[in-house]
């Protein structure tokens, strides 16, 4: 039988996108399948990617990485969650943390039962005010104080205990990531090519990638091409021209002023996405600098005065100089066309507000891995994987928008566009739903969980009008003795953590 099975794999561009796939494929694909990756010393990548979310555990533990020597590696620390400051309105904050809050009750979440306690409070049935939601939050909680350890073990602590379910992700240095995952792939027969690719060579018939070739000459052969070669779209857009979906006009920030600092305190667990009139500032704590960067919209800011605004944010002392980073936010309108697969900023890029660039990275890996070809290419995969993509991306991209729609603040231009835009008809929905109800339902296989949607609307101000009646199963006195419980234990599950600094130096202080 002719065998049809993809024998010579071709990563164009390194990265975090292009080792994570090649370190993926060389654990993942077996043996009989030859993997080159290109890239040149001379071509920068972006690499502000230093958040995660707590999925890359799974991507980690795929590939069987020691979590404590990636960590010191990559100089590491952990995170709980975001907090957003000044979304809302100037002087307000939330944290969007991972894991849960409370504990369900039968078919109805926690929430509803707190949201039943603290209506109630409004119409004085209460001698006291309702702690706010953030507080039966054991990540949000801890992040505050500057906890964290890793979940126990329920035989240890009890299955009750909030410390057997704390859900985290980290912050790391996005170019050592790169590197340590490069010395994993070449480690299972990855070759490296140094050099850039000068022209691409499509077959003649279908217009398939037959070839790449490279600046000194070398032709390189593959049958499966992966682009990583960033916002280019080396592939995917200059030799097969699939066109690009652009978001501007719900995500309007255009640029990024990137620049690193010194730590002046040890490293929160958490990442920081603080609110300016024209966009945002990122702050996140490595073990040996803090990434900071400032995300803003050129419509309504100048670079000069977002550099300046930057510069006055910043906690510790800039190790070098800013870096400006242009984009579009959008999504290539076909990540995977004819024999070419775009992964990471090739195929779209939406800015980092909820630390989901890796994510994606490490999504479109899965779906690839999932929907292996053969030299055939069946359409009806290709098609598939343009489907699972869209979807997620659109529902990525509706939950970065509620961020700018729901905001009271009306002291800027770029800020009363936010909160009038028109949205698309999903997020409309979801927001309606939530004001009416409190009700929240998760779409299919969505990234962002109920209790992500839940926090940022509720942190950022929109009020439900009325709560689940199902709540009333407990009487008036049940649910406040529920709430008191739920908070009792996420305080001494708090207390019982120790230090991040400290824990971090215990077990993967990078030295």
């Amino acid at each position: 039988m002719n065998d049809r099975r993809i024998h010579k794999v071709v990563i164009v561009g390194g990265g975090t996108a292009g080792w994570m796939t090649a370190a993926a494929m060389s654990k993942l694909l077996g043996p009989g399948i030859a993997i080159r990756l290109i890239e040149s010393d001379e071509i920068s990548t972006v690499g502000v990617g230093e958040a995660t979310i707590p999925k890359i555990k799974l991507f980690n533990h795929a590939l069987e990485l020691d979590e404590n020597e990636f960590l010191k590696f990559t100089k590491g620390t952990f995170k709980l969650g975001i907090e957003f400051v000044n979304w809302g309105h100037i002087g307000e904050s939330y944290i969007h943390g991972f894991g849960d809050i409370g504990r369900d009750l039968g078919v109805v979440e926690f929430y509803q039962y707190w949201l039943r306690a603290q209506m109630n409070n409004r119409t004085g049935l209460q001698d006291k005010a309702m702690p706010d939601l953030q507080q039966f939050s054991l990540n949000n909680v801890a992040a505050k104080q500057g906890r964290f350890m890793r979940a126990a073990n329920p035989a240890e602590v009890g299955a009750a205990s909030p410390l057997t379910r704390i859900a985290n992700a980290f912050h790391f240095d996005a170019g050592l990531y790169a590197r340590y995952l490069r010395y994993y792939a070449e480690a299972r027969g990855v070759q490296r090519l140094e050099g850039k690719i000068v022209d691409t060579v499509l077959r003649e018939g279908d217009g398939f990638i037959d070839a790449v070739i490279m600046e000194n000459g070398t032709r390189v052969d593959g049958e499966l091409f992966i682009d990583c070669s960033g916002f280019r779209g080396l592939l995917i857009e200059q030799a097969l021209h699939t066109g690009f979906e652009d978001w501007s006009h719900w995500l309007p920030c255009d640029r990024a002023i990137a620049l690193p600092t010194e730590s002046v305190a040890p490293p929160r667990p958490y990442t920081q996405a603080i609110a300016h009139g024209a966009g945002w500032q990122w702050r996140i704590p490595l073990q040996h600098r803090v990434g900071n960067g400032h995300v803003f919209s050129s419509r309504f800011m100048s670079e000069d005065e977002a550099t300046a605004i930057l510069l006055k944010n910043v906690e510790g002392r800039p190790i070098a100089e800013p870096r400006t980073l242009r984009f579009t936010t959008g999504k290539r309108k076909k990540s995977w066309h004819k024999n070419c697969v775009a992964i990471g900023l090739s195929s779209g890029f939406m800015e980092p507000l909820e630390s989901t660039s890796i994510h994606m990275i490490q999504s479109a890996i899965a779906r690839l891995l999932s929907l292996f070809p053969d030299r055939d290419f069946a359409q009806a995969d290709i098609d598939e994987f343009n489907r699972l993509t869209d979807f997620e991306t659109d529902r990525i991209r509706d939950f970065l928008i509620l961020h700018y729609k729901a905001t009271r603040r009306d002291d800027s231009p770029f800020w009363n566009y936010c909160r009038t835009m028109d949205v698309p008809r999903e997020l409309t929905q979801k927001m309606r739903l939530f004001e009416s109800s409190g009700r929240i339902f998760r779409d299919n296989d969505e990234l962002f969980a109920i209790v992500s949607w839940l926090q940022v609307m509720q942190g950022q101000g929109i009020k439900p009008q009325r709560y689940h009646p199902l709540t009333h199963v407990l009487t008036e006195q049940e649910n406040l003795e529920f709430m008191r419980v739920q908070k009792d234990l996420v305080d001494q599950a708090a207390a019982a953590m120790p230090m991040h600094a400290d824990f971090i130096a215990r077990h993967c202080g990078a030295g």
